[in-house]
């Protein structure tokens, strides 16, 4: 019953007027059928008979080994340089007296102290000064060079302090080759032991230290166990001579 409705409501109801009718604008056109192009083909260029200069464009693997030979070469030019600032022999800060009785000893916790160190390494013999070497706040950049009384006290320990657990870090030790090997180089400057940054995956090797890790069993067969009794890791095993490095594993003391 819609006649009910007030008149503002019923005007809600209320048809709109229709559109009104227009003329088109333009008249209608049908569009040109399609054609081919072989009309047009005798006026493009022949490509045997013009040369293009455009460059090549460089793949992805062409311009990752340009990259690695421009970074390779700007870094001989950077090592080239250091090299001739490069002379242990003359330096008198910071070194030991006598590089013969000097050990070198690196991968060392960043909290390890040079009181740590001595007290750890004097079972090999009497050391006369430990070098901690720090940067410019002096922290530690966690290698050192201990000078020994006697040159066998250095070369005992260079044969069994290897591998040595020192703050929850195993060390690496060797001579120092600075002063004692002719035209010897640093690994910041290319040279130094070891192979783990050689190449790719395919040329580095994946160990460090100055030889390859043996077998677990030929480990405990020289070492005796490290839960038998002598041959623990300081019950005569690793410190004691008869353990990993000692002189009973094989590692001659």
């Amino acid at each position: 019953m819609p006649h009910f409705l007030p008149p503002h409501l019923l005007a809600l109801f209320e048809p709109r007027d229709p559109l009104p009718h227009l003329p088109p604008s333009k008249p209608y056109k049908p569009a040109a059928p399609y054609s081919g192009i072989a009309e047009f083909v005798s006026l493009f260029e022949d490509p045997k008979e013009v040369e293009y200069n455009d460059p090549p464009v460089e793949q992805r693997k062409e311009k990752k080994e340009r990259i690695r030979k421009a970074r390779a070469a700007k870094n001989d030019a950077k090592n080239a340089e250091a090299l001739k600032h490069w002379k242990p022999k003359e330096k008198t800060e910071g070194v030991t007296g006598n590089p013969f009785k000097t050990l070198f000893v690196t991968r060392l916790a960043y909290e390890t102290t040079e009181a740590k160190l001595k007290r750890e390494l004097e079972v090999y013999g009497n050391i006369v000064t430990v070098i901690l070497v720090c940067d410019k706040e002096g922290k530690s950049k966690g290698y050192a060079f201990v000078e020994y009384e006697r040159e066998r006290d250095m070369k005992t320990a260079y044969k069994q302090a290897e591998g040595m657990k020192i703050d929850g870090r195993r060390i690496l030790v060797d001579m120092e080759r600075g002063r004692t090997i002719p035209d010897w180089k640093p690994r910041r400057l290319g040279g130094g032991l070891g192979g783990t940054r050689i190449g790719g995956k395919d040329d580095k090797v994946n160990y460090a230290g100055r030889s390859p890790p043996r077998e677990r069993g030929e480990i405990a067969e020289q070492a005796g166990g490290y839960g038998a009794r002598g041959g623990g890791y300081r019950g005569g095993g690793y410190r004691g001579g008869g353990g990993y490095r000692g002189g009973g594993g094989g590692g001659g003391g």
